[in-house]
């Protein structure tokens, strides 16, 4: 079993900056790669990046690559992603999830509760 929560999601102006943290708990979680997912309303969950706990590796989707930045903290046990540059468009709740490495939500096992990220024009 993995545990996940999220954090960090809330509102902010076009241009600005979030940071939301994935803690994760649980006996085999370093084993899983780290999703992270969105969905707008209306609108299926969306693929946003991804990173292999074990080697740091990471990967994007076009649409945020070059603004967002994924990373792991070994010592806490948290994946972080840090959104820069933000635009009314990534407006949507912000998942988490352990999984093999994949862009499918379908493939991942477990998630986390989401946490929202609005962004104003």
């Amino acid at each position: 079993q993995v545990q996940l929560v999220e954090s960090g999601g809330g509102l902010v102006q076009a241009g600005g900056s979030l940071r939301l943290s994935c803690a994760a708990s649980g006996p085999t979680f370093s084993r899983y790669a780290i999703g992270w997912f969105r969905q707008a309303p209306g609108k299926a969950r969306e693929f946003v990046g991804i990173i292999r706990w074990s080697s740091g590796s990471t990967f994007y989707a076009d649409s945020v690559k070059g603004r967002f930045t994924i990373s792991r903290d070994n010592a806490e046990n948290t994946v972080n992603l840090q959104m820069n540059d933000l635009k009314p468009e990534d407006t949507a709740i912000y998942y988490c999830a352990a999984g093999p490495w994949s862009t499918a939500a379908a493939a991942y096992d477990y998630w986390g509760q989401g946490t929202q990220v609005t962004v104003s024009s």
